[in-house]
């Protein structure tokens, strides 16, 4: 093995170095039993994240210009507690915000019906969090996800 060889398998992680030696990990939510592709396949980190920053932008702004009247320090307050009210209001009755909305995404449980409240409530209070939803597993299924059953899909 040379340098390259060695540099590149650090580079990659270690799910390409074992898909190397033959391991096969199927496609991202094989396991949950979703499809590869298409409506109701598992939603990628990439929209994912593009979504969030849309919804805490917008969330943002409301706080900034609506609550505190132009006072960032204040804005600052009251940007979680309207990002956590937002997101449960519209979860719990459309199964998606507006920035999943933009990205074509929907949050479900696992067997795909709509997530209860309990469960919007629990999972939004770990979103707010970060450090829950910052850990994915091989799916890249945070586990703010994994913690209340659900998932997010594309539309």
């Amino acid at each position: 093995m040379d340098t390259r060889e060695a540099l590149g398998s650090w580079i990659d992680g270690p799910k390409a170095a074992a898909e190397k030696m033959g391991a096969d990990f199927g496609y991202r939510g094989e396991r949950l039993g979703l499809p590869q592709s298409g409506p109701g396949s598992m939603a990628g980190p990439g929209r994912r994240i593009g979504a969030l920053f849309v919804d805490g932008w917008l969330v943002s702004l409301v706080a900034y210009g609506l609550l505190a009247r132009g006072d960032q320090g204040s804005a600052n307050l009251w940007t979680t507690p309207l990002f956590y009210a937002v997101t449960v209001l519209l979860l719990a009755t459309t199964g998606t915000t507006v920035g999943k909305r933009l990205f074509g995404l929907r949050v479900v449980r696992l067997d795909g019906s709509r997530a209860t409240i309990p469960q919007v409530l629990l999972r939004t209070l770990l979103l707010c969090l970060v450090v829950p939803a910052a850990v994915w597993d091989r799916d890249t299924r945070g586990l703010h996800d994994k913690a209340v059953g659900t998932v997010e899909v594309r539309i």
